[in-house]
């Protein structure tokens, strides 16, 4: 059976007191919408609709680079969820199969409980996510009749006796397409905030004699992000979870608290991750490589063997062969290092392709920027980049080929070749002695005055 997402993600979210819409900002270097995204994708969607509103072209753009095919639907007033869903009611229009509705706001619903609420369509007419609250709050309650759902009240609408029900709603549902717009289309907005709620599905369902079923899982997974501080507990749950997950897989965490994870990093097996690394969007470490203290990476690949770090950065582009060294205070963007290749102290290589056992002194800087273009500089297998070598790009050196320390080198180098290009040194016999009493006898007769 076919699948169709429509992701609410139209809510200004008022209390995180930002310019920046709610499903902006980011867990674990993540979007929150994007988290609803790649969760939703588990059921391999043939379409998938985004409900904006509020920064409604922010929201879109993010949306389109994590998936060009989704589509976006304007929500132009927030008068509630079934409001919301409907706006996707066009988009969707001849569409067969299921409608799962997720939330922009809430990141850590995981594949296997959505394909659970899936699974539960063969038996159900709509399937709610509920979950047992430890403090229910002021959650919508689901009112059962055994292993049948009834309806869901929301808490400003409940009795005394429904407030004390522990089964929440998640507001997270899963219905055939033509059922469930037939359903919204008979939404009203007769409660205590005016709005359509979507929740009122369940009830209209009922009086037509349809089936409504539960499907649970932890409220760990439902967390909403509605202020800062929820954002912040969130991400260290996450960052918790994480670091558990990983060191189980078998990588070596040395100080786990102090290691950060984005949502997609990737570890492999007896890697050795020392303290206070950070780890951005989109890196991968395969088995056996090092990661040292105080590093930060992001968009980079680093193969077995190889060790980053101390003080070192990644930038996106960044690609490491096995058995690379990349030490102390050194920067790599959009280069491949070739395998066993060094950059070991105080260096920059941006948009260069480093050759294998290349070994590039400290303080090497590929100067790769203009003022307008980036340019490449390619340095061959085995060659030695002398220490404080400015290699103005476009440039190559050639396989074997050396530099001379403190060396700018603007033309190609051929293999085999050493490279000089600096001004002739010119010692000036006595003149610093001289220079020297003169400017501490300038300094003296400053202090005097």
């Amino acid at each position: 059976m076919s699948i169709s997402l429509v992701i609410l993600a139209a809510g200004q979210g008022s209390r995180m007191q930002s310019d920046l819409p709610k499903v902006l900002h980011k867990l674990a270097s993540c979007p929150l919408v994007v988290h609803a995204m790649r969760a939703g994708r588990a059921l391999d969607p043939e379409r998938v609709v985004v409900v904006v509103g509020h920064g409604a072209e922010q929201v879109a753009a993010v949306v389109a680079d994590e998936d060009p095919q989704a589509q976006i639907v304007t929500q132009p007033e927030q008068l509630g969820t079934a409001h919301a869903v409907d706006q996707a009611r066009g988009a969707l229009v001849g569409q067969a199969g299921d409608v799962v509705v997720l939330y922009g706001d809430t990141p850590f619903i995981r594949p296997e409980t959505l394909e659970a609420l899936q699974a539960a369509r063969a038996a159900h007419d709509v399937v709610v996510l509920g979950f047992h609250a430890a403090d229910p709050g002021r959650y919508g309650r689901l009112v059962a009749n055994g292993d049948r759902l009834e309806r869901i009240v929301e808490f400003k609408d409940a009795t005394e006796d429904e407030r004390a029900i522990t089964l929440c709603n998640s507001g997270v549902l899963c219905a055939d397409r033509a059922v469930l717009f037939d359903l919204i289309a008979e939404v009203g907005n007769n409660n205590a905030s005016g709005e359509y709620y979507l929740t009122d599905v369940v009830a209209l369902a009922r009086a037509k004699g349809l089936s409504a079923g539960i499907v649970t899982c932890p409220e760990a997974e439902t967390l909403g992000i509605n202020t800062r501080a929820e954002l912040a507990a969130a991400e260290a749950a996450f960052q918790a979870q994480a670091r558990r997950d990983a060191m189980e897989n078998g990588v070596t965490l040395q100080a786990p608290d102090t290691v950060i994870f984005a949502q997609d990093t990737f570890l492999g097996r007896d890697s050795v991750i020392e303290p206070y690394v950070v780890f951005g969007p989109d890196v991968t470490v395969e088995s056996g490589a090092t990661i040292r203290a105080f590093s930060h990476l992001e968009g980079a690949h680093v193969s077995r063997g190889a060790v980053v770090g101390p003080y070192a950065r990644l930038r996106p582009g960044a690609e490491l062969a096995e058995d690379v060294r990349i030490g102390n205070f050194v920067e790599v963007k959009n280069a491949q290092l070739g395998e066993g290749a060094k950059v070991n102290h105080l260096s920059y290589v941006g948009d260069a392709d480093v050759g294998a056992r290349a070994n590039l002194g400290a303080g090497t800087v590929t100067c790769n920027y203009d003022g307008v273009f980036k340019h490449r500089t390619t340095i061959g297998e085995g060659a030695f980049i002398g220490s404080s070598t400015m290699l103005v790009a476009p440039v190559t050196v050639g396989a074997g080929a050396l530099t001379g320390s403190g060396s700018v080198i603007t033309r190609d180098v051929p293999a085999g070749d050493l490279a000089l290009a600096r001004a002739e040194q010119v010692n000036k016999p006595g003149l610093g002695a001289k220079l020297m009493d003169m400017l501490r006898a300038r300094k003296a007769q400053k202090n005097k005055g």
